[in-house]
């Protein structure tokens, strides 16, 4: 592997990065049984004069660096993260574009949870807090995710607190998910909206919170404390898209 390149596993994940990238997959490793549904790809690789290779099972696992494969391994070009512009957020804003803001979500599971709901509902722009508690988008996210990272475009922001004062100034609304003390009621805006999901232990931080245009609490019987992130966000950005879709 090298420092620019990244694994994804898992046939749903790299049949999604293959039709939306091709070019992206250097190198592809698979097992016997996957071999017979992947005809295409492997054509394309042989044109291309790229490596691809059926292997034996324990092969496959050195590959991937883990037994949770699903048959296939892709060794593809890494994106590169950036931060939007300001010309992207003003025209996000001017399409009410849906987007989704994570807070130090430290679990690549849950990441690629979210990001496959986020595809799901038709929310393409994830945008990440640059921290050293955040997980980024690796080989565990993409396998999780099952061809959502696809659907979706990721970027990455120094300061998340700073970035939603700039999403406001463009005019979007910004409603960060807290466990307690914001309203349900809080996702109705004619603006287009940001949703921001905060860290799994800790929520967001009071930086962030503070610079949210408001709070939204999913309300539960009080059995159970709180959600797990990926369910809460799914449940918010079923609340806040997902129900347009349903009248579409």
């Amino acid at each position: 592997m090298k420092p620019d390149e990244l694994k994804i596993c898992g046939l749903a994940a790299v049949k999604a990065r293959f039709e939306r990238d091709p070019a992206s997959i250097q190198r592809l490793f698979f097992d016997q049984p996957t071999s017979r549904r992947i005809g295409p790809m492997c054509r394309a690789l042989a044109a291309a004069r790229k490596v691809y290779r059926c292997v034996e099972s324990a092969e496959l696992e050195k590959v991937a660096g883990s037994i949770h494969h699903g048959g296939i391994v892709a060794i593809v070009t890494a994106p590169a993260w950036r931060a939007p512009t300001a010309a992207e957020v003003r025209t996000w804003a001017g399409q009410r574009a849906p987007l989704l803001l994570l807070d130090r979500i430290g679990n690549a599971h849950n990441l690629g949870a979210i990001a496959r709901t986020a595809g799901y509902f038709g929310v393409g722009r994830l945008v990440l807090a640059e921290d050293p508690a955040a997980a980024r988008p690796g080989e565990a996210t993409y396998r999780i995710a099952e061809g959502g990272m696809e659907a979706v475009e990721v970027f990455r922001v120094p300061d998340l607190a700073r970035f939603i004062h700039d999403l406001k100034a463009a005019g979007y609304a910004v409603l960060g998910a807290a466990t307690r003390g914001g309203r349900p009621e809080a996702g109705r805006s004619s603006q287009a909206v940001a949703l921001v999901m905060g860290n799994e232990e800790h929520g967001m931080s009071p930086a962030v919170a503070g610079a949210c245009t408001g709070l939204v609490t999913i309300p539960g019987s009080g059995r159970v404390e709180s959600l797990n992130v990926s369910v809460a966000a799914a449940v918010l950005m079923w609340e806040l898209w997902g129900r347009g879709l349903s009248r579409a």
